[in-house]
């Protein structure tokens, strides 16, 4: 491995449910085994996901995600506790220990939170625990209901500020995307990925499309404001493509994998 990083990884819900919205068990086996290898190989790491809200409907029997917001916020501390549960097994089994982390708006929003959210991220990854972090759905409504106060919003944004709150050196974006095209993919055949991305151009959030699957909220445009935040604060972001978790290892050794978006030198 190149240098130690302390690293943030946001993988979304399209990569760690299947179409039903359960558990990809395989998919969140793999991704506690490499983030423990990567622990192992002396990077810190923080683990931000999506997928409880899925879960939870999922899990409940649920024949649609719900529309009523108590509803969503009761399929998602369901959801919340499974994959909790699904995660701590896998790394307890690779002898990690795992930390859950539920935010909402006021934690980074209120600066004495923020200052006893910080210290409490430092002294988890003081003590080799890997930090598993999700919005608190049950609580907040401010990815899955819109509203007028929105600090959060998404759990890629939400993944940046944990970047910039923990000073990260990596945050790295798992989705069902390879990363930025020019064009899209899925009209233009001849759609050209972008390795590098050094600036947030007018260009580049043109580029952004709309949300992802039904399991979901995101869309590229929500990655391209977590770039930002991420490169402000100078810290990279690669988005990458979840279904080739091992690609991880290349990413931390800085290799051409996705879109890397580089921080500035003013956040360094």
């Amino acid at each position: 491995m190149k240098d130690k990083k302390r690293i943030v990884v946001k993988v979304g819900t399209s990569t760690l449910t299947h179409e039903s919205g359960a558990p990809n068990l395989r998919r969140m086996e793999q991704l506690a085994r490499i983030l423990a290898d990567l622990k192992g190989a002396g990077h810190e790491v923080i683990l931000v996901f999506s997928g409880a809200i899925a879960v939870g409907t999922s899990r409940l029997g649920l024949e649609e995600r719900p529309k009523e917001l108590r509803m969503k916020q009761a399929a998602a501390a369901v959801g919340q506790c499974r994959m909790m549960h699904i995660f701590d097994q896998f790394f307890a089994e690779y002898n990690q220990s795992a930390a859950q982390i539920l935010l909402t708006g006021d934690d980074v929003e209120i600066p004495v939170r923020e200052e006893h959210l910080r210290r409490t991220f430092s002294a988890l990854l003081e003590m080799g625990v890997i930090p598993v972090v999700n919005e608190n759905d049950s609580v907040s409504s401010a990815e899955i209901e819109t509203g007028n106060h929105k600090v959060l919003g998404d759990n890629d944004t939400l993944s940046a500020i944990v970047a910039k709150l923990c000073g990260a050196d990596l945050l790295v974006l798992l989705s069902d995307i390879d990363g930025l095209y020019d064009s899209d993919p899925k009209e233009n055949p001849g759609a050209k990925l972008l390795h590098r991305v050094e600036e947030l151009t007018p260009e580049i959030f043109e580029m952004a499309g709309g949300a992802g699957t039904w399991r979901g909220t995101g869309g590229m445009a929500t990655k391209l404001s977590a770039a930002g935040i991420a490169m402000a604060a100078g810290c990279d972001m690669v988005i990458a493509n979840g279904a080739r978790m091992e690609d991880l290892y290349g990413i931390v050794e800085e290799r051409a994998i996705g879109t890397r978006f580089l921080a500035s030198a003013e956040g360094k």
